[in-house]
């Protein structure tokens, strides 16, 4: 680490094609020894390190002006958590093998967990080769041989160096540089993340953290958030590969200076230092997993995820074991929350952290909580493991009648907040606080289909009604649709003429509710006492000792007649004729278009009569969505929702 002053140096180029390398075998074969070889650092720099002359935690160095860096990891077989902490995020595995050892214990086990993480290019330094004989030597490589035979690096390089007098070195190094220079340009999309591996304090600089950047772009005055804690900071310095600068980027070694109401003890190796909108702490996800020893459904575990290591159970999604050599689908259940998004590597090991047992990627951050293992289900998360997020949109579109949440989908796979995955899909996209949802075509008719059949059985069930009621229809259609989306599409049956509104009725457009012949007598007889006092009807009681009918005769008539659309209860036995009902909402509309909302003293001013009357009639139109109430005050709600309780 430099000097704080130079926290706020120059700001460098920006490589493009830095590349992270991380060591990797068993103890005491050499590795530290070889870095500081490579680079002329000590990556020991704990006094216990120091004085017991082996790696304990993770070590860093840089070379080539910060074009290589490297993670040297612990190679003791109890300190495999410290090194899975440092070798997730790295793009090149460097492998070593002391030539008079060949591989040992840590070494099949390292090899084994580069290849789970999906890292694709290694080489190998056969060190310490001053002290084997050339007979050895070529065993040795005989012995690599084999162990790669069959894994993705079964073509990598192998360099024999000796340290100690810098034999093969630079044949290595230049093989490493040459290795950076082929990365090419590196996709830097999507928000950015950080894996968490160091956290310190430095006299005058005050807290900073360091780990590998995984996505995106961070930049000096960024706003940032620590997961899963949920702790937000703002970035006052960033050394990108050891050296001041003013932005950092995905696949390089960042440390950050970080600025706000954070302390060192607020933060731990394993946390993730993301943009604030990818604060999704979680515990439990799906996905894809490999196994090289057999595992068992609900077995206890560790997880290694980023720079994390947490415990957990492993919910097996296609059987009961998982053989080592095969893959299945499978959920992750945590004991303690973690950062992660789609296509993050893991690895397992089991309840005594001694033994690798599997590793994968994960597929699903947000899975249900039923019909887990369904054929529908599998199938979608085999979609979810392609590279093409197109095919997992289409399936979920396809699976989903109720609607996918696309800005979800796009932000677990950490895209940018654009519409680029769904653009060229035939959709119909719903706007919802804070988020889209976006229907398939066939979704959409198939809806359109049951919302229309959802009425004529009704129409058959009681053709005495004049209509389903909004929200009645909303759950019979499905349930689980959102109240927009429903609004949406009762909006679309309308326009086409499908679907018919009279006041807050629904309808088929050849649909009439008519009383019955002893029902439209009755009602002849009593509306006069409704339509003399439009504004102020009795109450049922009132009508039926008017009338000299029984109260009960009256109350059932009115209910009957509030449903063929004639009357409206706007209050609990207090009844107002569809016509009144249409003459209030145009005097609220008035009072809305004038005063910009509806007050109870104004209304009861047009109207005449009570405040109480004035106030039963607003909150009347608030339950049946015309208005809403703002404080002492009732505003008009959009018009073309709303418009559908005034009388057609």
């Amino acid at each position: 680490m430099n000097s704080p002053s130079s926290w706020r140096g120059s700001d460098p180029r920006n490589e493009t094609d830095q590349m992270i390398i991380g060591t990797a075998g068993h103890i005491d074969h050499g590795k530290t020894t070889l870095v500081k070889a490579l680079t002329g650092v000590d990556t020991d720099r704990l006094p216990e390190e120091k004085a017991r002359g082996i790696t304990l935690d993770l070590g860093y160095a840089y070379s080539d002006a910060g074009l290589l860096g490297y993670v040297d990891v612990p190679g003791h077989e109890k300190l495999v958590h410290n090194m899975l902490a440092g070798a997730t995020g790295i793009d090149f595995l460097l492998l070593v093998v002391a030539a008079d050892d060949g591989p040992m214990p840590q070494t099949v086990e390292h090899l084994a967990i580069a290849s789970l993480l999906g890292i694709q290019r290694a080489a190998v330094a056969l060190t310490k080769a001053d002290l084997a004989t050339p007979e050895r030597l070529a065993a040795a490589r005989e012995e690599v041989a084999d162990l790669l035979a069959g894994s993705p690096f079964a073509q990598a390089p192998v360099f024999a160096v000796a340290a100690t007098d810098g034999s093969g070195v630079d044949e290595l190094r230049g093989h490493l540089q040459a290795s950076a220079a082929m990365l090419g340009q590196r996709q830097v999309g999507g928000g950015f993340r950080l894996a968490i591996d160091r956290v310190f304090t430095m006299q005058g600089i005050g807290l900073i953290v360091t780990g590998t950047a995984f996505s995106g772009r961070i930049a000096v005055g960024d706003a940032v958030s620590v997961t899963p804690p949920g702790l937000t900071a703002r970035v006052r310095g960033l050394h990108v590969q050891d050296r001041p600068a003013q932005e950092g980027c995905a696949g390089q070694r960042i440390a950050i200076n970080l600025a706000g109401n954070i302390e060192k003890s607020d933060l731990a190796r394993g946390m993730w230092l993301v943009a604030p909108r990818l604060h999704l702490p979680l515990q439990r996800f799906q996905c894809e997993l490999q196994a090289l020893e057999t595992v068992r459904h609900w077995q206890p575990m560790h997880v290694h995820l980023g720079a994390a290591d947490v415990t957990g159970r492993l919910a097996l999604l296609e059987g009961e074991t998982l053989p080592p050599g095969t893959t299945q689908l499978a959920e992750i259940l945590l004991d303690q929350p973690v950062g992660a998004l789609l296509h993050d590597r893991f690895i397992l090991r089991d309840q005594s952290a001694l033994r690798t047992l599997a590793g994968g990627r994960v597929l699903d951050i947000f899975p249900p909580t039923r019909y887990k293992r369904s054929a529908a289900r599998l199938s979608l998360l085999r979609r979810c493991a392609q590279d093409d997020p197109m095919a997992a949109l289409q399936t979920s579109l396809e699976q989903q009648p109720a609607g996918v949440d696309l800005d979800r989908f796009a932000l677990c796979r950490n895209r940018d907040e654009d519409a680029s995955l769904w653009t060229t899909l035939d959709l119909t996209v719903i706007g919802e606080p804070g988020k889209r949802l976006g229907f398939s075509r066939a979704n959409w008719l198939r809806l359109a289909e049951r919302a229309l059949s959802a009425l004529a059985a009704e129409h058959q069930r009681a053709p005495e009604m004049i209509g389903v009621e909004h929200d009645r229809l909303r759950r019979l259609t499905l349930p689980a649709l959102t109240r927009n989306a429903f609004d949406r599409l009762v909006a679309d049956l309308n326009s086409t003429g499908k679907l018919n509104q009279t006041g807050g009725w629904l309808h088929l457009p050849e649909h009439r509710a008519t009383l019955s012949a002893a029902d439209s007598e009755l009602w002849t007889q009593l509306k006069p006492q409704f339509s003399d006092q439009a504004f102020q009807p009795p109450r049922v009681r009132d009508v039926a000792k008017a009338s000299g009918i029984a109260e009960d005769t009256v109350r059932r008539l009115l209910q009957r007649v509030a449903r063929v659309g004639f009357v409206y209860p706007v209050a609990k036995d207090h009844y107002f004729t569809a016509e009144a009902v249409q003459t209030l909402a145009g005097h609220v509309d008035a009072l809305c278009g004038k005063d910009g909302a509806a007050r109870a003293a104004a209304l009861r001013d047009l109207i005449g009569g009570g405040r109480k009357v004035a106030i039963h009639i607003l909150e009347f139109f608030d339950r049946v969505g015309y208005t809403r109430r703002v404080r002492d005050a009732h505003v008009r709600r959009d018009a073309g929702i709303s418009r559908r309780w005034v009388l057609q």
